[in-house]
């Protein structure tokens, strides 16, 4: 399978949200692959148990910094002390992301705290990490974690819907102006995850559900579509195939073209229409 050419030993991966889950996955796997890896979370003993069980083949180096990445300040003394003590960035992953946020007029401080990390989170490594990655002229990589719900939208978590609706927005924007920048090296990627068994669940000792993937099988996924030079990483799980996923996405971008209600596809007026577009 080949490799996104920011992929390589001795090169260095940043991964925001990389004490569990996706994030743990991919520090893991860039770690495996010879790079040196920095991972960025809230807690210090997270961190910790995370560098343990990255470092534990031996290999590249491995560090830590606890950041919260809705504080620019914060991501801005990550950016320096990674520099410092490497030199360059080939793969920054902004992946540090939180849910419960709240419905539209409900739960102000978890609108707060929700937008907080998982968009700003994104917007300001971005702004913080790029143009230095650009400076390098080297190639190297920008995947921001968005979510099927940031593009779908589905009722419960508005919240939350917003932020990684954000984020497909944010990085969207991204890779167009990095395609368009004479002698840029750096591509930018969306990185969308199906149904994964990290977080909460997996922390309290939870079994996998027999429809979740693992992260490892996500961050497999993002390899590999990115070795193809994929923007767009959308993942299946094992309920939900890529084939569904492109209708539901299709029938979302529907309901302002056919002028159908939003959120239809909850609508119990479009209950078998939209049974019979699945099917069509």
């Amino acid at each position: 399978m080949p490799q996104h050419p920011a992929i390589a030993p001795g090169r260095v991966a940043v991964v925001t949200g990389g004490a569990s889950g996706i994030g743990l996955a991919a520090a893991k796997r860039y770690h495996g692959l010879g790079m040196k890896v920095a991972v960025a979370d809230l807690d210090d003993s997270d961190l910790d148990r995370a560098a343990r069980e990255i470092g534990s083949d031996g290999g590249a180096e491995v560090f830590t910094v606890v950041t919260d990445v809705s504080r620019k300040e914060d991501v801005e003394r990550l950016k320096v002390k990674v520099y410092d003590t490497f030199g360059e960035v080939a793969v920054l992953m902004n992946n540090a992301g939180t849910g419960k946020g709240g419905g539209p007029f409900e739960n102000y401080e978890g609108w707060q705290r929700v937008i907080g990390t998982n968009l700003w989170g994104v917007i300001n490594g971005v702004q913080v990490f790029a143009p230095a990655m650009i400076a390098q002229g080297t190639d190297a990589a920008i995947v921001n974690t968005g979510s099927k719900q940031g593009i779908t939208t589905p009722p419960g978590d508005t919240a939350y819907n917003v932020s990684k609706a954000g984020v497909k927005v944010v990085t969207e924007g991204l890779q167009h102006v990095l395609r368009n920048m004479p002698g840029c090296k750096v591509s930018a990627h969306l990185l969308v995850p199906g149904w994964v068994h990290t977080g909460l669940t997996a922390r309290q000792g939870a079994e996998k559900p027999d429809g979740a993937w693992w992260p490892d099988q996500a961050i497999d996924m993002l390899l590999e579509r990115m070795g193809a030079g994929d923007f767009y990483i959308v993942c299946p799980d094992n309920e939900v195939t890529s084939e569904i996923d492109a209708k539901r996405i299709a029938w979302a971008a529907g309901d302002i073209t056919e002028n159908r209600p939003p959120l239809s596809r909850w609508h119990p007026d479009y209950k078998d229409a939209f049974a019979a577009f699945l099917k069509a």
